[in-house]
C-alpha cells in the first residue's frame, strides 16, 4: 500500500503592485539574447514558451490556478491561457506604472522576488515574460481581474500604448500572445512532439492541473484569438490533447513503466513537509537492469542530479541495508548493497519545493540547495522504512532484485578485471583490427567506427593516417539494452571498441582517458546499417553517456548519390540535392547501376557523349573506392557529419526502452504508430 502524506495547506496571500520588485532595466537583452534563454536556436525559440506557460503553472502550483490551455496559431504565434489571479494592475508603487506593464517590460520585474506573490517558483525566476516581450515583434497581455478586463500590446519589449481597460468580465486570469522576433531567431518553427513532452512531465509535477495543448496552425478559417477568453470557445476544429494526473508523479512512473514488468505491484509514493521543503517521491522496481531516477526542483528538470538525489540515494540504500540486517535476509558472505546494486532496475521520481532555490551553473542542471539534501534523506527514510514494514511481499521483492544485482555486479567486476588485466598483460595492446592514427592528443584524433571490412579497407586506405583511426566492426554487435557488464565484455566488437576508446566502462569510466574527441559512427545507408547504428547508440547512451554529453559523438553522412557529366563529378545526400544537381548540370540522364559497373562504363564510354549524367546509387560505403570515401567521408573540408546530442534525456530513455528492450508489442505499437514518419527507399 502507498503512503500518501499530503502537504500541509499554505496560507494564500494578497497578490497587488506592492508584491512586484524591480531589479534592472531590460536593454541586454536583444544585444545578448543566449544569455537569457540558451540559445537562439530550437532551443531557445521553445524556452519562451517554456516562460510562459511556467507563469502560468507558478499560479497553479500556488493553488491559485487548476486549469491552463496552450494554442500554436497560425502566423508563428503562441497563446497561453490561465484561470490564475490575473496579473496586477494597478500602479507599482516604484516605477509609477501598472504593474502588468513593469512585468512584462522591466527585467527582473516579477511576483517570484517579493513575499506576496509566490512560495514557490520556477522560471527565469521572474525574467520571462520579460524577456519573451523583448524577443518577439508581437506581444499581448489580456488580464482578467475584479470582473475587469485590461489590455496591454507590446513590440520588441516596448508598449503601444498605456494598460487599457476594454470591458467587463465573469471569468479571472491572463492570457498571454506572443510572436517571436524572426530577426533574432532566424527560424521560427515550434515542434509540437516538444511541447506536448514538456507540457505532460508539468501536468505530472502539479496535481490537480488540467492543460489542453491546441494546434491550431492549420486551420483555414480566420481566427479572432482575442474574442474569447478559452480559445476552445470559438468551436474551431483543430488538433489537441488534454493532460491531467490527480495520481502526480505516481501517474508518472506508471507511464515510464508501462511497458515494463513491475516486481512489486504498488508503487511507492510520500509526499510531506520537511524543514521547509516540499518533498515528493514515487518509485517502482520492474525487471529491467536499467535505472531511470529522475529529479525535479520547483518542477525543473535536473539532469544533472543534485542534493536531492544525494539524499534519495543515501536514504535508499541505507533503509534496504538495515531492513535486510534486521531481518537476516542475505547470507553475510554475500556482503552489504552498494548504490548501484539498489538502483538496478529502478524507476523513480523526487520533486523537492523549496522557496529560495539555488542552482550549480547558468543551465539549472543541477539541484545546488544544502537543504534538500537532508529533507529528501529524512522524509524520504521514514516512509520508506515505514513502506517496508508494512509491505514484507513487496519489501522481499525489491531485496531480492538487489541481490541479484550484486551477485552481477560482482561477476562483471571480474570480467571486467579480466579484460583489463589482460590489456596490462599485452602492454595494453589495442585491438588488431583497429587501424590507429599517429597522434596522441585526443583534441586531434578521431575514430571512425565503420561497417564491415569492406568498408574498413577502403576507410583505412582513404584516411588521413596522422589524425583518424578506423575500427571496422563485423555485423550486427550484441544488444546491451538489457545486457549486464560481463555479457557484455564477452562479445569481441563491443571489447574491441571499449579497448578502442581508452575510457573504460561502468564505475571505472574516466572522460579524460577518452583517446578521440571525435568518434564517427560511419554504416551503410540501408536496413542493416540503420540497424547498426541504433545499436551503436544504445550501448554509448547506457554505458557512455559522458561522451555523448560531451559532444565527441557524430554520425557520418556518406552520400547517397555520385552525379557525373563529362569530368566534373559531384556528390549528393539525397533525392532533392540530386535533382537539384541535375537541374545544374544539364541534359540526357543516364543512370549507372548500384555497382557501378566500371566495365560497362567503359564499353559505352565513347559511345555516348559529353552531354550524358550518369548517376550512381551508392548502397553502403564498401562500395566507394579509397578516393570517393576519402572526398566525400573523410575530407574534413568537405564532409558532412551529425553530432548527437540529447536534449531530452528523459524522451530518450523511454524510446530506447521501447526499441531496444525485449518487450515486442510496445515496440510494434511505436513502429505502427510513427512508420508515416520514416525515410523508406524502395
Amino acid at each position: 500500500m502507498a503512503i500518501n502524506k499530503k502537504e500541509e495547506k499554505v496560507e494564500k496571500k494578497s497578490y497587488s503592485a506592492k508584491d512586484i520588485s524591480v531589479l534592472e532595466g531590460l536593454e541586454p537583452v536583444r544585444k545578448r539574447p543566449g544569455m537569457y534563454i540558451g540559445s537562439t536556436g530550437p532551443q531557445g525559440l521553445h524556452h519562451l514558451v517554456w516562460e510562459i506557460f511556467d507563469n502560468s503553472r507558478d499560479e497553479a502550483m500556488a493553488g491559485e490556478a487548476d486549469k491552463i490551455e496552450l494554442v500554436l496559431l497560425p502566423g508563428n504565434r503562441i497563446r497561453v491561457a490561465d484561470n490564475g489571479r490575473g496579473i496586477p494592475v494597478d500602479k507599482h508603487p516604484k516605477t509609477k506604472v501598472s504593474a502588468l506593464e513593469t512585468i512584462m517590460t522591466v527585467l527582473h520585474a516579477g511576483g517570484k522576488f517579493g513575499d506576496g506573490g509566490y512560495q514557490v517558483s520556477g522560471g527565469l525566476h521572474g525574467v520571462g515574460a520579460s524577456v519573451v516581450n523583448a524577443l518577439s515583434v508581437y506581444t499581448r497581455a489580456e488580464v482578467h481581474k475584479e470582473g475587469g478586463i485590461y489590455v496591454q500590446e507590446y513590440s520588441i519589449g516596448k508598449k503601444k500604448a498605456d494598460v487599457k481597460k476594454i470591458g467587463s468580465t465573469d471569468y479571472r486570469g491572463t492570457i498571454m500572445t506572443f510572436e517571436p522576433d524572426i530577426e533574432i531567431f532566424k527560424e521560427i518553427k515550434f515542434n509540437l512532439d516538444t511541447i506536448i513532452n514538456r507540457i505532460r512531465q508539468q501536468a505530472y509535477l502539479v496535481k490537480g492541473m488540467k492543460v489542453t495543448v491546441i494546434d491550431a496552425r492549420e486551420v483555414d478559417k480566420k481566427i479572432d484569438p482575442t474574442s474569447t477568453f478559452w480559445f476552445k470557445d470559438q468551436g474551431v476544429e483543430a488538433p489537441s490533447q488534454t493532460f491531467y494526473f490527480e495520481g502526480g508523479l505516481q501517474s508518472m512512473v506508471a507511464f515510464f513503466n508501462q511497458d515494463q514488468k513491475p516486481v512489486h505491484d504498488t508503487i511507492f509514493y510520500v509526499e510531506k513537509q520537511q524543514d521547509g521543503v516540499g518533498v515528493e517521491v514515487a518509485l517502482q522496481y520492474v525487471d529491467d537492469i536499467i535505472s531511470k531516477v529522475n529529479g525535479f526542483a520547483n518542477t525543473i528538470f535536473t539532469p544533472g542530479g543534485g542534493t536531492h538525489i544525494t539524499g534519495f540515494k543515501t536514504a535508499l540504500t541505507r533503509t534496504i541495508n538495515n531492513y535486510v540486517k534486521a531481518n537476516k535476509l542475505v547470507p553475510e558472505k554475500e556482503g552489504t548493497f552498494d548504490g548501484t546494486d539498489v538502483l538496478e532496475g529502478l524507476t523513480a521520481v523526487i520533486s523537492v519545493k523549496l522557496p529560495e532555490i539555488q542552482f550549480e551553473g547558468q543551465t539549472k542542471d543541477k539541484l545546488g540547495s544544502v537543504e534538500a539534501r537532508g529533507a529528501v534523506e529524512t522524509a524520504f527514510g521514514e516512509a520508506f522504512t515505514a513502506y517496508f514494514e508494512e509491505n514484507p511481499d513487496e519489501a522481499r521483492a525489491i531485496i531480492k532484485k538487489s541481490l541479484l544485482a550484486l551477485r552481477a555486479r560482482k561477476a562483471a567486476k571480474a570480467a571486467k578485471d579480466s579484460v583489463l588485466r589482460k590489456g596490462a598483460l599485452e602492454g595494453m595492446t589495442l585491438p588488431g583490427k583497429l587501424a590507429d592514427c599517429q597522434t596522441k592528443s585526443s583534441d586531434e584524433a578521431e575514430l571512425f567506427i565503420v561497417e564491415g571490412d569492406s568498408a574498413g579497407g577502403s576507410a583505412k586506405m582513404g584516411r588521413d593516417r596522422r589524425t583518424q583511426a578506423v575500427l571496422p566492426l563485423k555485423g550486427k554487435i550484441l544488444n546491451v539494452e538489457r545486457a549486464r557488464l560481463d555479457k557484455m565484455l564477452a562479445s569481441k566488437e563491443v571489447k574491441a571498441l571499449v579497448i578502442a576508446l581508452g575510457t573504460s566502462i561502468g564505475d571505472t569510466f574516466d572522460l579524460d582517458r577518452a583517446r578521440y574527441k571525435k568518434i564517427i559512427i560511419a554504416t551503410d545507408a540501408d536496413v542493416d546499417g540503420s540497424h547498426i547504428q541504433t545499436l551503436l547508440l544504445t550501448l554509448f547512451y547506457r554505458h557512455f553517456r559522458e561522451i555523448i554529453d560531451a559532444g565527441y559523438l557524430y554520425l557520418a553522412q556518406p552520400p547517397l548519390y555520385k552525379i557525373v557529366k563529362g569530368k566534373d563529378i559531384r556528390y549528393a545526400y539525397n533525392d532533392d540535392e540530386k535533382h537539384k544537381i541535375v537541374k545544374e548540370l544539364g541534359g540526357e540522364v543516364e543512370e549507372v547501376s548500384e555497382e557501378g559497373d566500371e566495365k560497362e562504363e567503359e564499353e559505352e564510354k565513347e559511345k555516348k557523349s559529353n552531354n550524358k549524367i550518369k548517376i550512381q546509387r551508392y548502397k553502403g560505403l564498401g562500395e566507394m573506392n579509397p578516393e570517393e570515401l576519402r572526398e566525400t567521408t573523410l575530407d574534413k573540408e568537405k564532409r558532412v557529419l551529425k553530432q548527437i546530442n540529447v536534449n531530452d534525456a528523459i524522451e530518450a530513455d523511454k524510446i530506447f526502452d521501447t526499441l531496444m528492450g525485449s518487450l515486442v508489442p510496445p515496440r510494434k505499437s511505436f513502429i505502427q504508430n510513427n512508420a508515416k514518419l520514416a525515410d523508406i527507399d524502395l
